[in-house]
């Protein structure tokens, strides 16, 4: 190796560690000996390498990658359009001030200090643009957002003061979400006059939730082009230094970048890094020298660029959009600037960081500065900038209804929301003929392929299933249910942990060959021309897994998307999704979607995390029709229950409360006639009891367990109902059942949990007297670990339900 090669060798492994990438005295270099090199070599690789742009990209096992970005980082840039920069900044930080001058003290958090985003987002959308962009999805936290909405996205200013003047607060009233949460699209203007579509997704406080969301719209955009897709439609996640080092979910994120189910082409992340998360400093906010560290399980370059320098910063741009397309993978550029301001426009930072913030008070405005640099005359620039705005903001005073930021696409217009009620239900049942033809299908396999025999058997028992031989399974009856759905032209996405064989080996929607390994997909083989099916298994993952699913479900209504739970415990892994996407989307932020969440739910002794679902969460976050919550009973149940939710056109999402071991009980099972001349009922009434003198209402595996128990007692007096529809209530349905004297609620669960708290006062105010309950003693923990302890509660369970007093 030449000197000049060992020299550039060593600043391309560490130059990023001595680059002049913080004026403010923060960032400190590190001493790396190797890189402590001096000569002319040392002169331009340190130019190269270690100025206000910087690189990681030795990690990268790739060497065509490697190859790739030193082809670039040694290679002159080429003149920058100067008064184009400037004009971004003006726009960016007069916006600012605009706002600071018209609405003092109001919290937006403010892009000053590193107001380089504006160009380098600019610069990455043409790009992208020249490399077959037409749309880009951006997924951000709250501090520049509302200049992104204006300067990227393309709103009209006065949309956004308008937020500020707050107009029609009636409009909203226990409802919709601050500015700087709110989601956007619009159509930017490229340089050469041609327009990119740019939606920004809805996000809440929770900065880094949004990451998966992002991927899953960008996913369903891209398959509703086809194979152009990935280049047409671009991710872009734009992450705050804390949040990117400090939440799991973003590491969750970028874990999806290169799984088969997750791919889309690339995302480009762009950390907006302030060196700051709120109050905390660096110091205490990750343990690595940079917050980008976190993308190192990544092989992909990661740009560091110092936001002081916008033409370092609209270069590490086109480098990342140029990298995307070439490779087809992930990119980060981490702009590191500071915060003008506090944590929002009321916070003093002074009070922890007196000494930066003195410092900070003294630097001028970055494109006064930067026009200054360039030659370019301010005054002309800030007057036309100034009077654009202040006319945005006399024309938002005059609004008298509170502006939308966002218009639906056109795949959204036979969708609909609103209260439960004329479009929530359809007929979903499917001919008998019909249901042979599908059976006959999905128990067929390629010729020569060597299915396990445990799987053949399990064939052997469905083909029967279809002939009407044998009762339907829950497992049959949901592969008819998706195969009636794809021979339709609904398409089915389904994902889980494990979720392509099953957590209790029970789904097999994928075959694999005993040989040679090869899989067959028999949903995905129901006919020429069918619907597409997938079916994925997830990474370990809850919250970014569901995240994902529920961004393909706001761009894919038409597709009947599944997320299951390997266990119905583990969903709380994903509790920020649940919370402030699933259950308050639609009230926040005016978007539908219908996702449909699998979550295996039962008391069989297997202890405290894999016993519950934790209904009693879901129950809390119903209202307002919100949501519909399942625990279907019955094989023929969930059939319908499937189906209904892809036919109708209500879009909301459905919460299925699925067994486990019912998958094959023959008292879950369901004559194949069922599914061929039902619907879906939310109560299921019992049709043994002729004449009962009492009524046990539950939901779910006790209803069996209730049954099974009066049969052993011959009790002809006693009729056990059940609830399959917790939420919306069935009232009317159920108040029909409820003429006898003594009724009562029976649940697995423990007294504070379950969905006692949300029936009990319904039934009581439905039977106008006292109703009974029985459900285990409030409890920690929902469920012991000991499994006879278990069978000693289920059995006293039951006695106390079949007891004349309690």
């Amino acid at each position: 190796m030449s000197r000049r090669d060992a020299v550039f060798d060593a600043f391309r492994r560490w130059g990023y560690l001595q680059a002049d990438l913080d004026r403010l005295g923060r960032l400190k270099k590190i001493f790396v000996p190797e890189a402590e090199i001096e000569g002319p070599e040392a002169g331009e690789a340190r130019r190269r390498y270690a100025g206000t742009l910087a690189v990681e990209f030795m990690h990268i096992p790739n060497p065509d990658r490697r190859a790739w970005v030193i082809e670039k980082m040694e290679s002159d840039p080429p003149e920058p359009d100067q008064r184009w920069i400037c004009e971004r900044l003006a726009h960016a930080e007069i916006f600012e001030t605009v706002i600071q001058r018209r609405y003092v003290g109001t919290k937006r958090f403010s892009i000053e200090g590193i107001a380089s985003l504006i160009p380098l987002l600019a610069e990455l959308i043409e790009a992208s643009q020249e490399r077959g962009a037409e749309e880009l999805v951006f997924g951000m936290a709250h501090r520049g957002r509302l200049n992104v909405i204006v300067n990227i996205v393309g709103r009209d200013p006065a949309e956004v003061f308008a937020q500020f003047e707050d107009v029609d607060p009636r409009s909203v009233l226990g409802g919709g979400d601050v500015k700087y949460h709110l989601g956007a699209n619009g159509t930017y203007r490229t340089r050469n006059g041609r327009p990119v579509r740019i939606s920004l997704v809805s996000n809440p406080s929770h900065v880094e939730a949004v990451n998966p969301v992002l991927l899953g719209r960008t996913r369903a955009k891209q398959a509703r082009r086809g194979p152009p897709g990935p280049r047409q439609v671009v991710p872009v996640t734009l992450h705050g230094d804390a949040g990117f080092a400090g939440q799991g979910i973003a590491s969750e994120s970028l874990n999806l970048a290169d799984l088969p189910g997750y791919t889309v082409g690339g995302t480009i992340h762009v950390v907006v890094n302030n060196l700051v998360g709120f109050t905390t400093t660096p110091d205490a906010l990750h343990s690595s020298p940079f917050a980008s560290d976190v993308a190192k399980r990544l092989a992909v370059p990661i740009f560091h660029v110092n936001a002081e320098d916008p033409e370092a910063a609209v270069r590490a741009a086109r480098f990342a959009a140029e990298f995307r397309a070439t490779f087809d993978t992930d990119v980060v550029i981490d702009l590191i600037g500071f915060r003008r301001w506090g944590h929002s426009e009321v916070d003093d930072p002074s009070l922890t960081q007196p000494a930066l913030y003195a410092k900070i008070a003294q630097r001028p405005p970055a494109w006064e500065s930067y026009a200054k640099q360039a030659g370019i005359d301010p005054a002309e620039m800030k007057s036309r900038v100034e009077k654009n705005f202040d006319a945005a903001h006399d024309a938002a005073r005059a609004k008298r209804e509170r502006p939308a930021l966002f218009t639906l696409p056109d795949y959204w217009s036979k969708y609909r929301g609103g209260r439960y009620g004329e479009h929530s239900d359809v007929d979903t049942s499917v001919p008998l003929a019909d249901l042979q033809r599908l059976a006959d299908r999905l128990t067929r396999r390629p010729d020569g392929f060597a299915a396990h025999p445990k799987v053949l058997k399990g064939l052997e028992h469905r083909a029967k299933m279809g002939k009407g031989e044998e009762a339907v399974d829950w497992a049959m009856a949901e592969a008819l249910a998706f195969a009636s759905l794809v021979d339709r032209g609904i398409p089915i996405r389904l994902t889980g942990e494990d979720s392509r064989r099953g957590t209790f080996n029970q789904r097999h929607a994928v075959l694999f060959d005993v040989n040679t390994e090869r899989e067959y997909v028999p949903l995905a083989q129901v006919r020429e021309g069918q619907a597409r099916f997938e079916c994925y298994d997830s990474p370990l993952s809850e919250a970014a897994a569901l995240g994902y699913e529920y961004g393909v479900s706001r761009d894919a209504p038409e597709t009947l998307v599944l997320w299951e739970a390997q266990f119905g415990d583990f969903a709380n892994g994903a509790q920020v999704i649940v919370d402030q996407f699933i259950g308050a989307g639609e009230d926040k932020w005016g978007l539908l979607f219908g996702l449909v969440l699998l979550l295996p739910h039962g008391y069989e002794g297997q202890g405290p995390e894999h016993s519950s679902a934790r209904i009693e969460r879901f129950l809390q976050l119903a209202a307002e029709d919100n949501m519909e919550i399942c625990q279907p009973s019955t094989a023929a149940q969930y059939f319908h229950l499937l189906r209904r939710q892809a036919l109708r056109s209500w879009r909301k999402p459905l919460i299925v409360f699925t067994p486990k071991s019912l998958l094959r009980d023959p008292s879950a099972c369901s004559p194949i006639q069922d599914l061929a001349r039902e619907r879906f009922r939310p109560v299921l009434r019992d049709e043994d009891v002729a004449d009962p003198e009492r009524i046990l209402i539950g939901t779910g595996k006790v209803v069996h367990l209730l049954r099974a128990a009066r049969a052993r007692r011959k009790d002809s007096r006693t009729a056990v109902v059940s609830l399959d529809r917790l939420y919306p209530f069935p009232e009317l349905e159920l108040k029909e059942c409820m003429t006898v004297p003594d009724i009562v609620w029976v649940q697995e669960e423990p007294a504070n949990m379950g969905a006692l708290a949300h029936v009990m006062p319904i039934l009581r105010r439905l039977a106008q007297r006292p109703v009974r309950s029985v459900k285990r003693s409030r409890s920690a923990s929902p469920a012991t670990g000991s499994l006879k302890a278990h069978r000693h509660e289920e059995e006293a369970l039951i006695e106390m339900a079949f007891a004349r007093e309690i």
